[in-house]
């Protein structure tokens, strides 16, 4: 089953979730080279006086990725979401994403992220003035309600479909339940029998045989995955070729995966520099050597942690991935 976002036909039915601090550009471009169909960026806040921050500078640099690249937007007006959807499209955007998803505190307190769901008349202004604005498919990512007794997705999914939103994803939890206890998928099975656009699935998808168990039981289009794919990029190649195949991949050479990892660390160093490449570098580092040496890595994380050379870090790393 293929999904169709305005005219873009995705690759694969895997897609890449956005997560601040974590789908940057080295990232995203790891991802798709591994199976992704689609990865979103980061979350940007675009209003003019934050254009020139280099958190900005970081977060819209687009060169060299592959066609459609989706760019997620966030805010809490529809003038200004609105606002920010036109300069994402001067940036590069072929789709443009709202989040309606982020439980974080910071973005919910500035009534942005999942906290728009709780004023589902403010979500139909806001959804209606971004697909106006640009000429662009706009897809949404949200949650399952705002709270356990305010499960309202399947209603805001109808609204999103009436504005011109091409594409669902939705976390299955609720914003009070941030990333605690189990994600569900029976909001979201009602989320896709609510609407004709493509739904898709999102929280707790560790593996091909639950990624294909959880398409079957919500009859979603496709899947996102978040926190599996932090040290684990190759979950996409995995869950792509059981989703296309029926067959579990062959599982990837120890020697092919260092070599991966290796090549990402050394992006992150030169697409942020010495300062902040190491500092970035720093918690894949972390997710990788737990992936792949849950034992030993808190001695291991104990000495990189401290190194404040990034040549020195990439060489202490490279040692360790060639003891294991």
């Amino acid at each position: 089953m293929s999904i169709q976002v305005g005219p873009y036909k995705l690759s694969s039915q895997v897609l890449l979730a956005p997560m601040a601090g974590t789908s940057d550009k080295p990232f995203r471009m790891l991802c798709r080279s591994l199976g992704a169909g689609l990865t979103t960026s980061e979350m940007v806040v675009i209003q003019a006086h934050l254009l020139r921050t280099n958190k900005s500078k970081y977060r819209l640099d687009f060169k060299g990725e592959k066609s459609p690249i989706s760019i997620q937007i966030a805010g809490s007006e529809a003038q200004e979401l609105a606002f920010s959807a036109k300069k994402a499209v001067e940036y590069g955007a072929d789709i443009i994403d709202i989040n309606m998803g982020c439980p974080a505190k910071k973005v919910c307190s500035k009534a942005a992220g999942s906290a728009l769901m709780q004023d589902e008349s403010l979500v139909q202004t806001i959804l209606e003035s971004v697909v106006n604005a640009v000429d662009i498919p706009v897809t949404l990512k949200m949650r399952t309600g705002w709270d356990i007794d305010n499960k309202n997705a399947p209603a805001i999914a109808q609204i999103a479909q009436q504005a011109g939103i091409q594409m669902l994803s939705i976390h299955g939890r609720t914003k009070a339940d941030k990333y605690n206890g189990m994600a569900e998928y029976d909001t979201i099975q009602a989320v896709v029998g609510a609407v004709d656009i493509p739904v898709i699935a999102n929280g707790d998808i560790t593996s091909a045989k639950q990624a294909k168990q959880v398409l079957d039981y919500t009859k979603a289009s496709g899947i996102m995955i978040g926190r599996a794919a932090q040290g684990n990029p190759w979950i996409f190649s995995q869950i792509d070729h059981y989703l296309k195949t029926g067959k579990i991949l062959d599982s990837i050479p120890f020697e092919l995966k260092k070599t991966i990892i290796l090549q990402h660390i050394q992006q992150i160093h030169e697409f942020y520099g010495d300062f902040l490449g190491l500092r970035l570098a720093r918690k894949h580092i972390l997710w990788y050597a737990t992936h792949l040496d849950e034992k030993h890595v808190q001695e291991f994380w104990k000495t990189i942690n401290k190194i404040t050379d990034r040549k020195r870090q990439f060489e202490l790393f490279k040692d360790y991935l060639n003891q294991l």
